[in-house]
């Protein structure tokens, strides 16, 4: 559609102007500007503990003040060591993993760090297994061991997506003596080995950072001082972009700014290699009318997704109808093949033959956002106005409305999701498999062989049947139904350098980068 494809037209020129600039302009100034780089987003940090969050608001932090064993650098897909001096599996059976530490780090205390933080801080994880955090990701790991400089994980299947897991905010290392085993730390401090040290946090509102002059790792330096201030919506983020309080955006912007957005005025506009996509996410549990996989299919069978790309979003989203999004190993179109046009006469056949008595009332549950509200105002228009559905809208900021979906509050409620590392089981094992991040209550046995089938090759594109299996599954079933998908993307003045390397689909928020020029 034409506001797509002007969407793209803008991105790429905002990149070539980038490019362009004169290289003097894109080097870090001589004159020594020493006040911090004030960088907005309308993510928000769900804990400062690692073992408490998985979103990305939150891992965009663990990855600057925290260190994992590996990393990614720009442009790579495949993990180099960071705190680790070097990583590898042990044998051909992908099921032992084990990696050195670096024996030059040290935490923020002073205390050096050993293989024996590394365990903990894995342990820690899985023990607590907090309600909105990563333990999900690791359904293979069964046990961690340490011996001296030496970690070894042992798997409970074979898992070549594993040193990528490592590589994420999950993997954050944590001062063993500052976090309590079984109990996510409360005060708003950090104890890590990140690049930047955190000398001032103000929940919902700014997290400075400062560069760490005691980091060893994969960076040849630790960057600039930088201001991270939090955003309650995206119009407040446009506005601070506006008055100039921040020099650097990323996520979230409104539609309606990014498509009247002019990058002849001294704006570089990066696209990055990433696909952001949005779910309508179902409650399965029993006591939910969502249970019925009736209702989730009649719902799947009427949604018009191009109305929402193109009304709520303005052309800046493409309609998804795959659990994988485009540009990864085994996207497909599942959701399309077996709903390809609104069907009122399909829904109302499924609930029919289900015995589901009309119209099927439930709750619908959204982060507060006015882009959010008007996509949700035009799922509920479009469900009601087939007599089948009476939809009750429930609005609520990130912190309740996560704590509103991992209780069951919500029957349906949607949910943005960024890959947490370049590969395809980024978005199947977290979304439906069993014990699902988003807690849906999804449980299906034959997803969850797939799933495992898909994780045992090391040439990736091997995974590709069993990939496209998972969504023809997915599409079955529906526990979710994906609405889009888009590109990532980073505004800059021009009065600071480095913003095409702050994000790449790696799941790495690269502050560090950033200069000012």
């Amino acid at each position: 559609m034409r506001s797509t494809v002007r969407l793209r037209i803008l991105i790429t020129c905002g990149v070539l102007v980038a490019a362009g600039v004169g290289g003097w302009q894109l080097l870090p100034s001589d004159e020594g500007r020493t006040d911090p780089i004030p960088v907005g987003t309308t993510d928000e940090v769900t804990s400062l503990d690692p073992a408490g969050a998985y979103d990305a608001g939150s891992w965009a932090l663990y990855g600057n003040v925290y260190q994992s064993l590996l990393t990614f650098k720009p442009g790579f897909t495949t993990p180099t060591p960071d705190a680790a001096e070097s990583c590898k599996f042990v044998g051909d059976r992908l099921t032992t993993y084990q990696c050195t530490l670096r024996d030059d780090l040290s935490f923020s205390s002073g205390r050096k760090v050993t293989a024996e933080d590394v365990k903990y801080s894995f342990d820690r994880m899985l023990t607590i297994k907090a309600e909105v955090g990563p333990a999900p990701l690791f359904p293979t790991l069964k046990s961690v061991v340490a011996d001296g400089r030496t970690v070894t994980f042992n798997l409970g299947a074979r898992d070549a997506t594993f040193p990528l897991k490592l590589a994420t905010g999950a993997g954050s290392i944590v001062d063993r003596d500052r976090y309590q085993a079984d109990t996510l730390r409360q005060d708003n401090a950090v104890d890590g080995t990140g690049p930047y040290l955190l000398k001032e946090y103000k929940p919902g509102e700014s997290a400075l950072l400062e560069p760490n002059p005691k980091y060893r790792g994969a960076l040849a330096g630790t960057g600039r001082t930088v201001l991270v201030k939090y955003y309650k919506q995206s119009e407040d983020l446009a506005e601070a972009w506006k008055s100039g309080a921040v020099q650097v955006t990323h996520r979230q912007l409104p539609p309606s700014f990014v498509e009247g957005l002019d990058t002849n005025g001294g704006t570089r506009l990066t696209q990055a290699e990433s696909a952001e996509i949005r779910n309508i996410n179902f409650n399965t549990r029993p006591g939910s009318v969502m249970a019925e996989k009736a209702v989730r299919q009649a719902i799947a069978a009427v949604l018009d997704r191009p109305a929402i790309t193109t009304g709520a979003y303005k052309g800046t989203v493409e309609p998804l109808y795959s659990l994988i999004p485009q540009g990864f190993v085994g996207h497909s179109t599942a959701f399309y093949d077996r709903y390809p046009a609104p069907d009122q006469a399909k829904a109302a056949k499924l609930l029919e033959d289900a015995g589901v008595a009309t119209p099927v009332r439930f709750t619908f549950g959204y982060r507060q956002d006015a882009t959010y509200k008007a996509e949700t105002a035009e799922i509920k228009k479009q469900l009601e106005k087939t007599g089948l559905f009476e939809v009750k809208v429930v609005e609520a900021d990130w912190q309740a409305f996560q704590k509103g979906y991992t209780s069951g509050a919500y029957d349906a409620y949607t949910v943005g999701w960024l890959p947490d590392f370049p590969d395809s089981d980024s978005f199947t094992a977290p979304l439906v498999g069993t014990g699902n991040a988003l807690s849906s209550g999804y449980s299906s046995k034959t997803v969850d062989r797939l799933i495992a089938d898909t994780q045992q090759y090391g040439e990736r594109a091997r995974a590709t049947r069993d990939f496209k299996a998972i969504q023809d599954v997915v599409a079955q079933d529906v526990p979710l139904v994906p609405l889009w998908q888009k590109n990532d993307y980073v505004l800059a003045t021009e009065a600071v350098g480095g913003s095409q390397n702050l994000s790449d689909g790696t799941g790495i928020w690269r502050l560090w980068e950033l200069s000012w020029i």
